[in-house]
């Protein structure tokens, strides 16, 4: 799923992000609003990782969505 899909589907979405990201808080993923950098952001910020890290983590997420 491309990225503009899941911006216009989150509220939708948001529940299988916080399942793939449990730290996530709701305000997280409420302020990332679906996109793409705003979501690899907060996952580098909660997990820890490399910006790169957190992009294949979401790239392969919103692959199998």
């Amino acid at each position: 799923m491309n990225d503009d899909k899941i911006a216009g589907k989150w509220k939708q979405l948001k529940g299988a992000a916080k399942e793939q990201w449990g730290e996530l808080t709701d305000d997280d993923l409420d302020q990332a609003e679906g996109k793409r950098d705003k979501l690899v952001g907060k996952i580098q910020e909660r997990y820890g990782v490399a910006k790169e890290e957190a992009e294949k983590e979401f790239d392969d997420w919103a692959f199998r969505m």
